[in-house]
């Protein structure tokens, strides 16, 4: 898709936005198949010490990598117009973000494109009656060798990323690792609910489990938690937000072909429950997000 200009707190115990200052700030386990499951990467994601890059920019400016070719950057800004004197307008309140998609943590940019409410393949509105979500995504294109192009969370600047997330309410990042790190036992399929928002963390920490998939408070896994202000997902207008780490095992039981072409055309009933359960949690906590 071609980049577009188309654009511990319970919520409910905030005073409501005003319109003008939200506009104003817009400038589970499965059976799984040993083949896809190889096909993911085979190492732990890395940590900001193991990164060859200290930011996006730093990477962007490295004439050794280019565009197109080692990496690409998607989003979507959906846009706002309001012409009406006596009513306000809506608004899109929660953005999506995938900072290692593509090759580098497989499986997040296909989940981040369907919990904004597009489907992987073709960017259908999916469902259609909505709602959508803005995204972002940063994915590795290479053959092999992604993880060399993986920025921590912390160190994201890319410009985009932070302009979608600091013009909204809330973030979701979606992130990938291995089971090892989850200290939940080998070969788990499993998420780890981290970030600031503790109120969007227990949403999906409670659809997570009625939809049968494995998920724990990633607040004990400190390489996990993503609770640093500086963390991508955290850089809100509420200055807080969540991440899902998600371990290869259950990453590879979404989809029935583990390729960058075949992910999009071939996910699994378990990713469309895990889509719907995150999408719900982030309704449950917009319905209490009145903006006046």
């Amino acid at each position: 898709m071609k980049k577009s200009n188309s654009s511990a707190r319970d919520v409910r115990s905030r005073p409501a936005l005003s319109r003008r200052a939200v506009l104003g700030g817009l400038t589970v386990a499965a059976p799984l198949a040993g083949a896809g499951l190889l096909n993911l990467a085979s190492a732990a994601p890395a940590v900001a010490a193991d990164d060859a890059y200290p930011s996006n920019t730093a990477l962007y400016a490295d004439p050794a990598v280019a565009e197109g070719v080692d990496y690409a950057r998607r989003y979507r800004r959906h846009a706002l117009d309001d012409q009406d004197l006596a009513t306000g307008g809506g608004f899109t309140r929660s953005v999506i973000l995938a900072p290692h998609g593509g090759g580098i943590e497989v499986g997040t940019s296909e989940l981040c494109l369907a919990v904004a409410g597009y489907h992987p393949d073709g960017l259908a509105p999916t469902p259609p009656e909505g709602p959508r979500h803005d995204f972002w995504m940063f994915e590795g294109l290479r053959s092999s060798d992604n993880g060399a192009l993986h920025v921590t969370a912390t160190h994201c600047d890319d410009t985009l990323a932070r302009s979608l997330a600091a013009a909204s309410f809330n973030a979701l990042a979606l992130h990938g690792c291995t089971a090892a790190q989850t200290g939940l036992g080998s070969g788990v399929a499993a998420v780890l609910v981290g970030g600031r928002d503790a109120s969007l963390k227990k949403a999906l920490l409670r659809n997570f489990a009625a939809a049968g998939i494995t998920a724990a408070d990633a607040a004990d896994k400190p390489d996990l938690a993503g609770v640093s202000p500086d963390n991508i997902a955290n850089r809100t207008l509420r200055g807080e937000g969540a991440q899902l780490e998600i371990t290869t095992e259950l990453r590879a039981a979404m989809f029935e072909v583990n390729t960058r072409a075949g992910r999009k055309k071939s996910t699994t009933p378990l990713f469309w429950d895990f889509t719907a359960a995150t999408r719900a949690a982030l309704a449950t906590i917009e319905a209490a997000q009145p903006v006046l």
